[in-house]
């Protein structure tokens, strides 16, 4: 099941410096040897609450890929360039198979909730 990563980025003054461009240069290629691939980048039309900054959104094929590509000694070394460069909010999360709903959901939590003030 494929695994998302989102980063809430803020860049002070709007614009990388240089060492968040190096980091921009060099982060691609540490992500490819674990599939992680760029989906989308860019201003986030905000619909309802705050979301000031940007959002990276990336995918990897598995949560494992995810957190060995972010352990790497690759993206490591170049991981300080982002952090001291940058405001993140960096999350990952599963994806859903193909068979989920969120009324499939509710209904789970509803079961499990039954279940739970049984005597």
């Amino acid at each position: 099941m494929s695994t998302y990563l989102i980063n809430h980025l803020r860049i002070p003054g709007g614009v990388p410096n240089e060492q968040g461009l190096t980091y921009l240069e060099r982060v691609e290629e540490t992500a490819r040897p674990y599939g992680g691939r760029w989906l989308a980048q860019g201003e986030a039309e905000v619909v309802e609450g705050a979301w000031p900054g940007t959002v990276v959104l990336m995918e990897f094929p598995s949560r494992e890929d995810a957190r060995n590509w972010y352990d790497s000694p690759a993206y490591r070394a170049i991981r300080p360039l982002r952090i001291d460069n940058s405001i993140s909010d960096m999350i990952l999360v599963d994806g859903v198979g193909p068979d989920f709903t969120v009324a499939g959901f509710a209904q789970h939590v509803r079961s499990a909730g039954r279940r739970s003030e049984a005597p």
